[in-house]
């Protein structure tokens, strides 16, 4: 027989980073233009360049890698562009805090020593996520590996910002924007997290000039009262008419402010008094542009009191809230303090409460850009799977707000705009200049950095060359699918879509496969705060990398969130948060049963191998399969027709788990137990057919888990006879009319049921593998049936198996059970000594008559019955009433025999 060539024992750690290595060497991620080849692209969505490995990358990789590898089999110049993001805030937090270490500061450096150290720190750990990508097995061609700060990147940035400023869709201005104190730095809308938190309207008194009436106004930040430079009204609420026009005293600040009519107000909310303070609210700004009021700006970059603060001056905005609270109360001012529950903006990168500022920043004009995008949508050039994330694409980029780009940071893109020291002159510029194009002055260049999703935003075809027309671009450009997760659809995609009609006149991308979050086994959300996160790379230590993708892939549909459950030790306390330097992760159930999966098709590859003596696999002739081999065979060839249509829809977790019930339950349970007596019979005549069929199904399931799977299935299909170097460049399988057998498929599917009835009976009859009896056959088919003897024989220690279509030759005393198309019948003296078990059903009805006699007293005590609960009492009678029917079972098994 053949040589085994596989460790005894499935252990990953011996194959997995050898088989990874021998990949890369080979170069078979690697892609290129191919005239021959139809492309298929797929751009990695470029984890932060500092960051680490999480389980959300692990599954977003896992997804990616599956439909790149099922490509590149199909025979697709297969591209997965990898990269990483130079993630302006996120990284240069991390830098600041280690020069914070060191008693410094990046304005003790300066711009230029600062962003060396940034580099350096890029160079230090920005290949660390890359290496951990690779110990999952993601096939991306790394040959191309790209950063969004790198030389074409930047760029394309430039070059479009550059284009969009010329033709007036990037602009500067005074707008208000979102400002993190703590990140000292502007936020998009979409970088703003709100979360609802309980706070108060303080109704406070403004006196009207020269008399002594006032206003009430409600507010939930008193702070911005120093700010303010108006009150208004709804010009059609009765009640104020009569002030409209008429000068109030700003409390504490006593500064003379009008009362204004506006339609913004709303007449039945509140007082229908609204204080106007448009340097630190967006709908105020836009209330003092129409009325032309002046904007004070009361704070400064840090949410410290300005020095139009007065008295209030050098405060942080919380200590200055206090204080004017307290004033206004000693004034007499403060009317009343409600409890109102309301929801506060914060910083998605440090959580601190977002200030709405004004500030002169730079924006994107968005309507224009909307509506291409929107269109491609619409006209399904871009097709969201699932379709209901379509909705809130279009939602969003219908109400979409023109996007503030411009970052107070060092490190990113730095905005391309230079102003003249002497004319003030703005020039907008793809090369660097020195001196103004107009006055021939010294200019200095914008301190600010773009947003870095910017960049994000220009990724499916800035990594292929984009602004020049390479041969790349023209290719792979647009690319075929976005794999990412919901929660960044407005931060990227939506980007993705309009940057990629703006410069390329395509969409970037033909499919948007949304995914959930991995959730912890409680369904929370994974986070440092919590503690609940789970390393991947710690799972790939204990498990193997194929059983942590096969758990990420199992059960999951398009768009829906997964529980990762693990086990600690000691055990986290119910209602408590792991503490990750006390409860260490030791296990995942989940993973474990995916290992066992790997497991059972070693071993089931282990008996194959032992069981070859050819170095070819050639499939028999129809006329020279059996029963088992045109059933198996058939089943194949359904599971790969119905794979490749659920994994062309992305539909990865049903076509994982076919693949996992076939490889389980035919092959393993069903089809190696059913050929093994052909395998050790060696002068049975079918025996080759039987090593031939064994080896061809193996070799192509194997194909067909490859891309969940990768290393497990390379190491085995290496040991078996193979063409080609390697499995991930194998051809995908094909469905084959040909081995299309609907009748065996029926016919042993019969002869299944009534192994798994003789089974049953066995079982139930505690009737040991060593002990044969007869079994009869009472069918129709007999022809169909009789193909099964020697299974009977094998599976069932059949002593004997008569197939007749004549019921009456069946002992009274015979066990018996219907399957589909026959009769099964066991004599009961076959299966059991009949003085052994009528001694153990009498032993057995004393047992439960003393049962029934116990529930029957114990319900028939008032005293009990008065006294206990209703449920305990139920329980009782459920009790009674199981005993009564094992009782009923026993006699009769007494009476038959």
């Amino acid at each position: 027989m053949g040589n085994i060539g596989l460790d005894k024992n499935y252990d990953p750690s011996n194959f997995e980073d050898k088989i990874y290595k021998n990949w890369i060497e080979k170069g078979y991620f690697h892609a290129k233009p191919d005239p021959n080849k139809k492309p298929f692209t797929i751009v990695i969505p470029p984890p932060n360049v500092t960051g680490q490995l999480h389980m959300g990358h692990a599954f977003d990789e896992t997804l990616q890698d599956i439909l790149i590898r099922y490509k590149r089999m199909q025979g697709y110049s297969a591209l997965w562009m990898p990269g990483t993001d130079h993630a302006g805030i996120a990284t240069q937090i991390k830098v600041e805090a280690k020069l914070r270490e060191e008693g410094k500061t990046r304005y003790d450096l300066g711009r230029e020593k600062f962003l060396e150290r940034v580099w350096e720190w890029k160079k230090e750990y920005g290949g660390r996520i890359i290496n951990q990508l690779k110990k999952l097995g993601s096939s991306c061609d790394w040959d191309r590996e790209r950063f969004t700060m790198d030389e074409g990147c930047s760029k394309a940035v430039r070059e479009v910002f550059v284009n969009l400023y010329n033709k007036g869709l990037i602009y500067q201005g005074p707008r208000i924007i979102n400002w993190c104190p703590h990140c000292i730095t502007a936020l998009s809308n979409e970088e703003v997290e709100h979360t609802e938190q309980q706070g108060y309207f303080w109704h406070i008194k403004y006196p009207l000039k020269g008399s002594d009436k006032y206003v009430i106004i409600a507010t939930t930040r008193p702070e911005t009262l120093l700010g303010d430079t108006a009150v208004a009204v709804n010009p059609d609420d009765n009640r104020y008419k009569d002030i409209v026009g008429k000068t109030l005293i700003l409390p504490l600040v006593e500064r003379e402010i009008p009362v204004i009519a506006d339609e913004y107000v709303d007449k039945e909310f509140g007082t229908g008094c609204v204080k106007i303070t448009p340097a630190h609210d967006p709908n105020d700004f836009e209330v003092g542009k129409r009325h032309g009021l002046e904007i004070i700006k009361v704070m400064n970059d840090d949410a410290t009191i300005n020095e139009y603060g007065g008295k209030y001056e050098g405060m942080d905005r919380y200590e200055a809230r206090k204080a004017i609270v307290s004033d206004l109360e000693a004034r007499g001012l403060l009317v009343k303090v409600e409890p109102h529950l309301h929801n506060v903006g914060q910083c998605y990168r440090c959580g601190s409460t977002v200030e709405p500022i004004v500030s002169k920043q730079w924006f994107v004009k968005m309507s224009p850009l909307a509506k291409p995008a929107l269109d491609a949508v619409a006209k399904g050039d871009t097709q969201f799977v699932p379709e209901r994330f379509t909705k809130i694409f279009n939602n969003w980029m219908e109400g979409v707000f023109d996007w503030c780009i411009s970052r107070q940071l060092w490190w990113g893109h730095r905005i391309p705009a230079f102003y003249c020291d002497a004319c003030g002159e703005v020039t907008v510029s793809k090369e660097d200049i020195t001196v103004c194009p107009k006055c021939g002055g010294k200019v200095h260049q914008d301190e600010d950095v773009l947003d870095t999703w910017f960049s994000s935003a220009l990724w499916p075809f800035s990594t292929l060359g984009w602004p020049e027309k390479t041969k790349d671009l023209e290719y792979f450009y647009p690319t075929d699918v976005l794999v990412t997760g919901y929660d960044i659809i407005f931060f990227w995609v939506a980007r993705m879509i309009f940057s990629g009609m703006e410069n390329m006149g395509k969409a970037p991308f033909k499919h948007v496969f949304i995914h959930g979050l991995v959730r912890d086994g409680k369904g929370e959300k994974m986070s440092k705060s919590k503690g609940n996160g789970v390393d991947p790379l710690k799972i790939i230590d204990m498990y193997g990398a194929d059983a942590l993708r096969f758990t990420l892939v199992t059960g999951v549909a398009p768009g829906n969130d997964m529980r990762f459950p693990v086990t600690y030790n000691p055990p986290v306390p119910e209602g408590q948060n792991p503490d990750p330097a006390v409860n260490e992760i030791t296990g995942s159930k989940t993973v474990e049963a995916s290992r066992n999966f790997a497991n059972k098709i070693w071993n089931a590859s282990r008996f194959t191998l032992m069981n070859l003596d050819i170095d070819k696999c050639i499939l028999p002739q129809a006329k020279e399969l059996c029963l088992e081999d045109k059933w198996i065979l058939s089943r194949y060839n359904t599971l790969v027709q119905e794979m490749t249509n659920n994994l062309d829809k992305f539909e990865l977790g049903v076509a994982v788990s076919k693949l996992y019930d076939f490889l389980w339950d035919d092959f393993c349970d069903w089809y190696i137990e059913l050929v093994k007596p052909r395998l050790f019979d060696k002068e049975n005549p079918t025996a080759k057919a039987a090593r031939n069929v064994l080896c061809y199904v193996l070799s192509n399931t194997m194909k067909l888990l490859h891309p969940f799977m990768p290393f497990i299935t390379e190491e085995i299909w290496q040991h078996l006879p193979h063409d080609g170097e390697s499995i991930m460049i194998s051809k995908w399988p094909e469905y084959d009319e040909s081995l299309h057998f609907a009748d065996a498929e029926i016919e042993l599917e019969k002869i299944k049921s009534a192994i798994k009835a003789v089974r049953n009976v066995r079982a139930e009859k505690n009737v040991p593998n060593s002990k044969k009896a007869k079994i009869i056959i009472i069918t129709k088919l007999t022809d169909v049936f009789s193909q099964g003897i020697m299974f009977f024989e094998k599976l069932c220690s059949a002593s004997e198996v008569e197939i007749t279509a004549d019921k009456s030759i069946v002992p009274e005393t015979a066990v018996t059970a219907v399957v589909d198309g026959a009769e099964i019948a066991i004599p009961l003296d076959d299966l059991i000594n009949k003085d052994e078990e009528i001694a153990r059903l009498k032993k057995e009805q004393t047992r439960l008559e003393g049962e029934v006699k116990r529930a029957e007293d114990k319900l028939g005590n008032q005293g009990f019955v008065s006294k206990a609960p209703a449920k305990v009492i139920e329980e009782e009678q459920n009790k009674l009433k199981m005993y009564e029917d094992m009782l009923h079972k026993i006699k009769d098994s007494l009476s038959k025999l």
